[in-house]
């Protein structure tokens, strides 16, 4: 007793930012690691074991179940089957900041939300302005998106000298930008329609809907749906990571079992005297059981699947993914100086430029608030970061473009990305 009074209460505000600065934190080391994964790619791609290295990609791999069988390079698997889990995640963090976070309020949601839409329309029309009707126009897509791991791992370099403002600002940037672009993903970068396809996972997220106000609970039971799910989107037309943002921002964000009963449960078990009470086919084992399944659902689905998933994507999915795209042969590759310059200019010109005018226009005609802390010089330098489009524009270039483009496109990406975060940590640094 003496040992909690002696510390400050905790207020409700405690439950809603502490989500949000564990997010940070593994996302500023994440950052580190997402670097070095492509640091190595780099190396190995003009290596001795360049050849080898790159074939490694395209390795079939797959299952066979009597007449059917799922099979696909490892690429594939990659960018396509793991990267689903990434969005999973980013959609759950975009749900709870809207939910339950500093977002709830529609006015403070919609600063970030007119960024990211300015992030997405600016560098896009500098891209098709500059590629003109060339052979790479269709991809324009690739400009559209932040990388979050690189943009909060710049952010953490300058510390305690970034306000908190910015951060939120732009990780929700970040986040709304990578769920636009996955969208845009999803019809734009697709095969032609399959309704049946369409069908089965309709079906399938409306039995996840189902199962959910029938009170079932276990998550096994949800991933193999959603596995179904993204094998019916894959069939149908769509692209199959759309699958993890759906699915996410359906993950509810009430938990099942309040305070009061938390509390309630707990009681009781506190109140067996010291002694054996739990083995045995007793009441005190059930009351005890009954407690380890309360804590556990003490926390709302959003929260605990981010918990669990976020240090997996971080660490695993996306230094995998990096490892696997970022590899670019330099000597002797054939480059498109023209594509390669328009997605330059469309991160490191495009994406800032869209980020402050919209911002700008979203507060004057007052459809959003500015917080007190971010001034428009910091929300400028800060802009600087959204150039940095690593995840998502190699995701979108593996899918836009013939391969002969493709090393093209990687190698504008890179250098844009490179170059957009030296100019924002150099700008933030003087303000």
């Amino acid at each position: 007793m003496t040992e909690r009074l002696s510390r400050l209460p905790r207020a409700p505000m405690d439950r809603l930012t502490r989500p949000f600065m564990r997010f940070l934190r593994i996302e500023a080391m994440a950052g580190a690691v997402l670097l070095l994964s492509t640091l190595m790619a780099l190396a190995l791609a003009n290596s001795p074991w360049s050849a080898s290295f790159l074939a490694l990609w395209d390795v079939d791999a797959g299952v066979n179940l009597g007449d059917i069988a799922i099979s696909r390079s490892v690429k594939h698997w990659i960018n396509d089957g793991l990267m689903t889990v990434f969005f999973f995640v980013i959609a759950l963090e975009l749900k709870r900041e809207l939910a339950l976070g500093e977002l709830r309020d529609p006015r403070a949601a919609a600063l970030p939300i007119a960024a990211a839409i300015g992030g997405m329309v600016a560098p896009i029309g500098l891209f098709l302005l500059i590629a003109g009707g060339g052979p790479g126009a269709s991809g324009w897509g690739v400009v559209m998106s932040t990388d979050t791991a690189f943009v909060v791992g710049c952010l953490a370099v300058l510390g305690s000298r970034i306000p908190q403002t910015l951060r939120l600002f732009l990780l929700s940037l970040a986040i709304f930008d990578d769920v636009g672009a996955i969208l845009v993903v999803a019809v734009s970068y697709g095969d032609a329609f399959d309704w049946i396809a369409l069908g089965a996972a309709g079906l399938g997220l409306a039995c996840v809907v189902g199962i959910s106000r029938l009170g079932v609970r276990s998550m096994p039971v949800y991933f193999a749906l959603g596995g179904g799910v993204w094998l019916a989107l894959d069939v149908s037309g769509l692209h199959p990571t759309l699958t993890g943002v759906l699915l996410g921002l359906m993950t509810p964000t009430r938990s099942w079992v309040s305070d009061n009963r938390l509390h309630a449960i707990l009681d009781k078990i506190v109140a067996y005297p010291p002694g054996d009470h739990w083995s045995g086919d007793t009441a005190a084992r059930e009351d005890l059981h009954r407690a380890g399944v309360a804590t556990r659902e003490a926390l709302s689905p959003v929260e605990r699947l981010e918990m669990a998933l976020h240090p997996w994507v971080a660490f695993a999915i996306l230094p995998l993914f990096a490892f696997a795209n970022a590899g670019v042969p330099i000597a002797g590759a054939k480059f498109d100086p023209a594509l390669t310059t328009a997605i330059f200019a469309a991160f490191v010109v495009g994406k800032p430029a869209g980020v402050v005018l919209f911002s700008v226009l979203a507060v004057k005609s007052r459809l959003a608030i500015q917080p007190g802390e971010l001034s428009w010089g910091l929300l400028a330098a800060g802009g600087l970061l959204t150039g940095i489009g690593f995840t998502m524009a190699l995701f979108i270039s593996d899918l836009a473009f013939d391969a002969e483009l493709l090393n093209s496109v990687k190698l504008g990406v890179l250098c844009a990305s490179a170059v957009s975060a030296v100019l924002g940590l150099l700008m933030l640094a003087r303000l």
